[in-house]
């Protein structure tokens, strides 16, 4: 099952990398990220401080942005801007749009009864935007800052691989677990299942990097002046974003005991640390583990020839993310 983005010689000429994130859609992958079980290492410290910063009447954008399903395109779509101007843009819209794009959501299943009533109530809808603002605000607004200056990096990165290996191989590359380049076509597996044909026509195709959907691509279709597929940012410093959400205090050694068996209790504290704030420095390594920076460095050190991380240097600073085998340990510290 697949959704099929035919691609012509014009279109390929045409097809770019944007070197920024999408408020909308970033905001929709990490509502879905935030209820999807897994990737418990990367996101788990992140996960704790939105879930206990979210008031109740967040379960309206929860409620219509599920996993795995269609989401209404009036609070996902791929518009640039801040992401003040595009929520702004979010409580100007029209009630036939409102109207239309609960329809094709309920074509894929059921709305909450409430949203049946979201174009005709104008109270309902500005509660909407209401929680709207709000899950962006605890979501996504501490670390906007960072991933939009690590798109910048993203975007580089990937330009040049579209320089030196050719458009066709950034195409292979950019998400191999759910892309495919089948010349001239891309097949792309969505988490929805949505299978269909996108003809781009000579209009080309605007590849963005997403930071909370570590999977999946999302496309959108209706973007101008062409459609939009996001896929996966795997730039070193990808998830340095979350680097501002320190767990709590009492979560420190939750899951570590049979780690610090394995490994001491410092080494087992830095691995951990890696693993809820991938892409952190040495500095902030040091801090997050409470030692000091070059204990941190030689632990770090330690652990990578171990093949429990990586390092990897961007710009002057050094930065540690775990390894699949590192990811795996810390998932399953008692290995079962």
């Amino acid at each position: 099952m697949a959704y099929r983005i035919h691609f012509t010689v014009e279109d390929l000429a045409r097809t770019r990398v944007w070197p920024r994130s999408l408020p909308l859609m970033e905001l929709g992958a990490a509502v879905r990220t935030l209820q999807e079980p897994g990737h418990g290492v990367r996101f788990s410290a992140w996960r704790r401080h939105a879930l206990a910063g979210l008031r109740p009447d967040s379960a309206m954008v929860l409620e219509l942005i599920r996993t795995r399903r269609w989401a209404p395109d009036f609070l996902t779509r791929a518009e640039a801007g801040s992401p003040e101007e595009v929520l702004e843009r979010v409580r100007a819209t029209p009630r036939a749009r409102i109207r239309d794009d609960l329809a094709q959501v309920a074509a894929d299943g059921p709305l909450p009864s409430w949203a049946r009533h979201l174009a005709d109530d104008r109270d309902l809808f500005r509660q909407l935007c209401d929680s709207l603002d709000h899950t962006y605000r605890v979501l996504l607004s501490p670390h906007w800052q960072r991933i939009t200056s690590n798109a910048t990096a993203e975007g580089g990165m990937k330009t040049r691989q579209a320089l030196t290996g050719g458009l066709e191989h950034l195409l292979t590359v950019a998400n191999p677990r759910c892309m495919r380049w089948n010349a001239p076509v891309l097949d792309v597996t969505l988490a929805s299942g949505l299978e269909g044909d996108l003809h781009l026509e000579g209009r080309g195709l605007l590849l963005v990097p997403s930071y909370f959907a570590p999977r999946w691509s999302a496309v959108c279709t209706a973007c101008q002046p062409q459609p939009v597929l996001t896929y996966p940012a795997n730039s070193p410093s990808d998830a340095a974003s979350f680097i501002a959400c320190p767990p709590p205090a009492h979560d420190r050694g939750t899951g570590t005991s049979a780690l610090a068996a394995l490994l001491g209790h410092t080494r087992a504290a830095v691995l951990t640390s890696i693993g809820e704030h991938p892409g952190c420095t040495t500095n902030e390594l040091a801090r997050l583990s409470g030692i000091a920076p070059p204990t941190a460095s030689r632990h770090a050190t330690t652990l990578r020839d171990a093949g429990l991380v990586r390092t990897a240097r961007h710009r002057n600073t050094v930065l540690h993310t775990l390894t699949a085998l590192g990811a795996g340990l810390l998932d399953h510290p008692r290995g079962d």
